[in-house]
């Protein structure tokens, strides 16, 4: 028994030993950039860099976990050189985070506009999401509305009614709304509930513009359905977005329409 164990031992350490030794000679037949791509596959960017200097995608995902915890300073040092070495792959996520993260509007349109003059013919979709979406975004945050407007309703254009972000509808609600159209901003906010019925967002701008225009009973019969919908409201654990609303104002509102 003894000896069968002393075998096996034996078997099992060669075993290892020519794991190590194959994974070695095929680790060292591997390019630098080959190398620097396997280091960001396992998430190990610090040593993907240091294996290419050129790979942006390292650069790019070593700046992640900065921007998601705030750091944007130390985010933008790996972030900025990503974008240098390729913008086209690169600008659309900083645009976004300028956006998203920093509210630094006019520095994430130029981003946004740069990355589409290098993609003529081509709708970018930064982060997932669409470019003009996310410029028209950056127009109302500018509380620019007549310009979001125009934005809005291209992205509107490129990704089709049935299709497109339902939030598009309620930044123009909002944005006929700031601009005293209560109206239509009641139509732009109907057009968000075609698609479901589930946009607190729009049932609020909706019983803020009706008691706009004196029409009380509507505004209480819509501040009630924002009430009940709010488990629905576009949220992100991460992101604050600039149409986002709480329970705490509609509450507010609501008893505002019942001192009336």
């Amino acid at each position: 028994m003894k000896k069968f164990f002393k075998y096996l031992f034996i078997g099992l350490g060669s075993i290892i030993l020519l794991v190590i030794m194959g994974i070695t000679f095929w680790w060292k037949t591997k390019s630098d950039e080959e190398k620097s791509r396997l280091m960001v596959e396992s998430h190990q960017y610090e040593k993907a860099i240091e294996y290419d200097q050129e790979n942006s995608d390292a650069w790019m995902e070593r700046s992640v976990a900065f921007n998601k915890a705030g750091d944007f300073e130390k985010g933008f040092e790996y972030l900025n050189k990503a974008v240098e070495l390729d913008p086209k792959l690169h600008l659309g996520y900083r645009g976004w985070i300028r956006l998203r993260k920093m509210r630094d509007y006019d520095k994430a349109l130029q981003d946004f506009n740069i990355l589409d003059s290098l993609t003529p013919n081509f709708v970018d979709a930064p982060w997932g999401e669409d470019i003009d979406f996310l410029r028209g975004e950056c127009y109302f945050g500018k509380k620019e509305y007549q310009k979001a407007i125009e934005l809005f309703n291209r992205n509107i254009q490129n990704q089709k009614e049935d299709w497109v972000d339902i939030h598009s509808f309620v930044y123009l609600g909002l944005c006929e709304y700031e601009l005293g159209n209560y109206e239509k901003a009641i139509t732009e906010f109907q057009r968000a509930l075609k698609q479901t019925e589930n946009v607190p967002e729009s049932y609020f701008g909706m019983a803020r513009a009706y008691q706009k225009l004196g029409q009380i009973k509507k505004a209480k019969e819509n501040i009630s359905k924002a009430e009940n919908s709010m488990h629905y409201k576009r949220d992100d654990v991460y992101n604050e977005f600039l149409n986002e609303i709480y329970l705490s104002e509609i509450l507010e509102f609501k008893q505002k329409l019942n001192n009336k």
